[in-house]
């Protein structure tokens, strides 16, 4: 504090209160308090010895003038210069004896109040200690009137002033402006034997004079006294707070370190009944519980003061150690924690020094009822922390359960999984999230209970995948069955068709033999006329026949290398038949067959190295008809290579038709092979080898010798 404030104000009516101001103060204050407390008649200079203790020469006002100047009781709160931890608390009180009061009651209120709130009473007066100045100590008197310190007093006299001396301050008596020697007979006393010679009780004195000498010697078993000289001169006294300290008289100046040395050092804190030392927080409760008492005309009682304010410490300490549980559990609980167990035990940890809080602040907790109203709101904090716990966990459990299955939601979510065999893999991806899960760090102890969770909020949804996995994969066997038997089908047409197809390939061949049968029948009659024929004709009609062409033919065959052979396109006459190009083995042969000046093919020539060659004409009428002479090769090995003549839209590269190996005789020649029926599906059908053969030529095998007509 920087400057004093009023504790306790007094109205003109005698009515004490409490300031809220000073209260707010003592609320800050935790630690224990010394508190000193001064008393005496106005004018004394109290004020003065109070700064002096505050080590201030400004603080509590002063006065100058024969008027009282400090009004109730002041309160100056500094931190204690001898005693870490602890709080200085002066009090200023009234001054005592004032004649300009209306109410005298009021001097015993504010000297009781003085004595009930502080640890150290110092009792301020001038001059000397005589019967006058004791007779006016008439409060030490009247104490046991405006004091009690049981409810319900018991007994009196020593066991009375006993228990007042369980709960009053010591007591220091600073005689002012002393200007007596400290000797008797000539020796020299101390200051303390000079007090307690005064307290002498003799039958001299007055009544009034021996009763306050008695009181205090029964009330104050711990006194002590200092002896003051006058602080400056007479005219420097109205400036004293304005004096600077070597201004001041050197025995006042040695008086007052002696006696702030003794305070700072030897003032004790203030405690109540059972030895519980009070904190500023307390001592405002106490100042209120005893200005209550005042205003409503009851005499203060220590006990029901203690009481009342154990009722408040006791309330106070458990706040203030749950305030420490939940601080402590604040600083070290990491939620989630990854066990319960380890919650318990730091819970027990901080549950211990909450304890030991409240033990060092509550007192008279009879029954222990503070202490267990402090262990069920231990209990019902430990519990809010599991569910904070169990919060905090099941939290970062979600996000942690979030991350792992994002991708699983994308493809529930992009129907990845409505697919045959959809359905696992949708349980691969699940465990493998699972996987992804319990590798997280730091899910506490929700971790099994928020999986379990999701797991079966996922059981419709598998539900939903197996069974479209399950149609999917019947639809996708029903279309395969049906694909199959459509495959089946068509396969079964297409033999089918292929038998029809052959069979009128047969009976077209057939049919093409019987009329080159007829061909040849008339070509042996036509050969019969020929020369008679080619006599009587005319010159310009005299064009190459067939069996010349033929011949021509086999000559320019002939002229090929051993395997060559080719093929020839007829269109009426026979041009010319020449090479295009040689190879490794192989040839090219051109031939242009025109009418007019058009051209119509090419011949080509392949090897065959070893075979025999043959020439097969396609019917009689060659001459002025569109044929080709065509080469086909034989899938035996080392069959003999033939050269075919074919109509031009019965040419069909590559097959076997009409290929006659030269080690086949005439009657297999003749051959036909017929098919009863369409033929099986899936089986192979046979193809006839030589029955559109209807006529050939067989050149045998004798290179390079000409080829010879069968």
């Amino acid at each position: 504090m920087e400057a004093p404030v009023c504790l306790i104000e007094t109205s003109p009516e005698g009515t004490l209160a409490v300031r809220p101001e000073a209260l707010q103060v003592l609320e800050g204050i935790t630690q224990p308090v010394v508190v000193v407390a001064i008393a005496g008649l106005y004018r004394t200079g109290k004020s003065y010895l109070m700064n002096r203790l505050a080590g201030k020469s400004k603080g509590f006002s002063l006065g100058s003038t024969i008027q009282s100047h400090t009004k109730g009781i002041w309160m100056w709160c500094l931190p204690h210069p001898r005693r870490a931890g602890h709080t200085l608390v002066l009090l200023d009180t009234e001054g005592l004896g004032d004649v300009e009061k209306d109410n005298t009651k009021k001097d015993a209120w504010i000297f009781s109040l003085a004595i009930l709130l502080s640890s150290t009473l110092v009792y301020n007066s001038l001059g000397t200690i005589d019967g006058q100045v004791l007779e006016k100590l008439h409060y030490v008197t009247e104490l046991t009137k405006h004091i009690k310190v049981k409810a319900a007093e018991a007994g009196g006299g020593r066991e009375a002033a006993t228990r007042f001396v369980q709960v009053f301050p010591d007591f220091i008596w600073a005689v002012r402006d002393f200007t007596l020697q400290l000797e008797i007979d000539g020796c020299p006393i101390t200051e303390d034997e000079y007090l307690e010679r005064a307290l002498t009780l003799d039958s001299d004195g007055s009544e009034k004079a021996t009763e306050a000498k008695k009181c205090i010697r029964n009330f104050f078993p711990s006194r002590k006294c200092f002896t003051f000289d006058r602080p400056a001169g007479r005219r420097a006294l109205p400036r004293l707070e304005e004096l600077q300290e070597y201004q001041l008289e050197p025995d006042f100046r040695v008086a007052a370190r002696r006696f702030c040395n003794h305070i700072w050092d030897e003032a004790r804190p203030m405690t109540i009944l059972e030895g519980h030392q009070v904190t500023g927080t307390a001592l405002g409760n106490l100042a209120q519980t005893y200005v209550a008492s005042i205003n409503s005309g009851v005499v203060p009682c220590v006990e029901n003061a203690v009481l009342a304010l154990a009722q408040m410490e006791n309330a106070a300490a458990v706040k203030e150690a749950l305030a420490r549980y939940a601080e402590l559990m604040g600083q070290r609980a990491k939620l989630p924690t990854e066990t319960l167990q380890e919650l318990l035990d730091l819970h027990a940890q901080c549950q211990g020094e909450a304890l030991a809080v409240f033990t060092g602040r509550a007192f008279k907790n009879d029954g222990a009822t503070f202490q267990d109203q402090l262990m069920g709101d231990l209990a019902a904090r430990r519990e809010e922390f599991c569910r904070q716990n169990e919060e905090a966990s099941t939290a970062r459990c979600k996000a942690a359960l979030a991350e792992a299955s994002r991708e699983l939601e994308d493809k529930i979510g992009d129907g990845s999984y409505s697919v045959p065999g959809g359905y696992q893999r949708f349980l691969a991806d699940q465990k493998e999230m699972e996987e992804r899960y319990r590798q997280e760090p730091g899910k506490g102890i929700k971790a099994d209970k928020v999986l379990e969770e999701f797991l079966t909020s996922k059981k419709a949804m598998a539900r939903l995948i197996l069974r479209t996995d399950k149609a999917l994969t019947e639809k996708e066997k029903e279309l395969a069955e049906q694909a199959q038997a459509l495959t089946a089908e068509m396969q079964q047409k297409l033999e089918i068709e292929k038998w029809r197809i052959e069979k009128r390939v047969v009976k077209h061949l057939k049919q093409q033999r019987d009329n080159k049968l007829k061909d040849n029948a008339l070509g042996r009659e036509e050969q019969k006329k020929q020369p008679r024929q080619e006599a009587e004709a005319p010159k310009e009609n005299n064009k190459p026949g067939w069996l010349e062409m033929v011949t021509e033919t086999i000559k320019l065959v002939n002229s090929f290398k051993t395997g060559d052979i080719g093929t020839v396109v007829y269109d009426g006459q026979w041009e010319k038949f020449t090479p295009v190009s040689r190879g490794s083995g192989r040839m090219a042969l051109k031939s242009e067959i025109r009418k007019g000046s058009e051209s119509h093919g090419e011949v080509k020539a392949g090897t065959c190295p070893g075979e025999s060659r043959s020439v097969i004409p396609n019917g009689g009428n060659l001459p002025g008809s569109r044929t080709s002479l065509g080469a086909a090769q034989t899938n035996t090995g080392n069959l003999p290579l033939l050269v075919q003549l074919f109509r031009p839209m019965r040419h069909q590269t590559g097959q076997r038709c009409g290929i006659v190996p030269r080690t086949q005789t005439d009657s297999s020649r003749s051959q036909r092979t017929s098919h009863q029926g369409p033929p099986t599906p899936g089986a192979r059908a046979l193809r006839p080898e030589s029955e559109e053969a209807v006529h050939s030529l067989d050149l045998g095998h004798h290179p390079p010798g000409p080829l010879a007509l069968k």
